[in-house]
């Protein structure tokens, strides 16, 4: 199994895919807007992929969080909620702001579970800070990190209430970045005391079975790597300080923080300590040159995948999608 997680060009497997991933045999796969257009077909996409791996546990991963970051949209899907609302439930009654991100995550679950997508990049523990890039922006769970933590085990909770796993990210945490580090790499500046706070989410989640890093530069821990390829941040700071011993991916090596073609940026990630690179464009010529720098998930992140796989099944609620969508509606409602 190679030690990257790719995405697809388009909304059915292309012959040349088939014949890449037949070889490469991926650690799993992420979707987006332009590999979706409706219920059959994003079935048939997904059943595609497991035909193609001859089981049904393959890790098929999708970023749908609500709000702006949403692959599957109206009028096929109905829109959610950013994380934000849940902040300002939140401030007017934190049990109802729980609930309703549970419920909320719930019924993401059940959608994805509807069209074969089994995980889901969610939730964003990213703690908002005054005067950072938008990229976070809307997207956070809240500016207090007990609070990002409680609605962010809510969220996980709400996820496996469908069979559905979420994903930690972006550790250590993105809330201090200054720019968007799609085009360019932030640098964080923030003392070892300040960092603490954008780290306690994490740590208060650390059990959660997946994880993604980010690509940020913090000057107290590593003045050269941002941290998806810093084995510091990843060995000292993710593994050891947080305590995250789960599947841990890097964010998508697509983003132009990092330098050097995809195939050097791949690699220096699960050199550094990623069990596996996230690359996201499906094009094949960059998929090429990930495959060749890219060797074997090693032997623990293989079994870090294997467990993970195996947390999802905890279906343990009745409520059904219409169900959940009506109560995180009247919990919402209290803003």
């Amino acid at each position: 199994m190679q030690a990257v997680i790719y995405g697809l060009a388009g909304m059915q497997l292309l012959a040349e895919e088939r014949d890449f991933f037949r070889d490469a045999k991926p650690a799993g796969y992420i979707l987006f807007k332009r590999n979706i257009e409706s219920r059959e077909q994003l079935r048939a996409l997904t059943n595609e992929l497991r035909d193609l791996e001859g089981h049904d546990e393959v890790p098929i991963l999708i970023d749908q969080e609500g709000g702006r970051v949403a692959r599957m949209r109206p009028p096929e899907w109905p829109a959610f909620p950013s994380g934000e609302m849940f902040d300002r439930l939140y401030q007017l009654a934190p049990s109802s702001a729980i609930e309703a991100a549970r419920v909320n995550a719930r019924a993401l679950g059940l959608m994805l579970n509807e069209v074969g997508v089994n995980i889901d990049c969610l939730p964003m523990l990213d703690v908002r800070q005054p005067g950072a890039t938008d990229i976070v922006g809307d997207r956070a769970l809240g500016s207090e990190p007990m609070q990002v933590a409680a609605l962010g085990r809510a969220i996980l909770d709400g996820l496996a209430s469908a069979g559905a796993l979420g994903v930690i990210k972006h550790i250590p945490g993105h809330g201090r970045a200054l720019v968007d580090s799609h085009h360019e790499l932030p640098i964080v500046e923030a003392s070892e005391e300040e960092l603490a706070i954008d780290l306690e989410p994490f740590e208060r989640l650390r059990d959660a079975a997946m994880g993604m890093t980010s690509h940020l530069l913090y000057t107290a821990w590593d003045k050269e790597h941002p941290a998806s390829q810093s084995p510091f941040v990843i060995h000292e700071i993710i593994r050891q300080r947080i305590g995250f011993d789960g599947f841990l991916m890097s964010d998508d090596i697509g983003m132009e923080a990092l330098g050097g073609d995809h195939g050097s940026r791949a690699a220096a990630c699960v050199a550094a300590g990623c069990d596996v690179a996230l690359h996201c464009d499906g094009k094949m010529e960059n998929m090429l040159l990930v495959a060749k720098a890219v060797g074997e998930i090693s032997p623990d992140g293989a079994a870090r995948l294997a467990r993970a796989m195996a947390m999802r099944f905890t279906p343990d609620d009745e409520m059904d999608f219409a169900e959940a969508l009506a109560k995180r509606d009247a919990l919402l409602a209290l803003v």
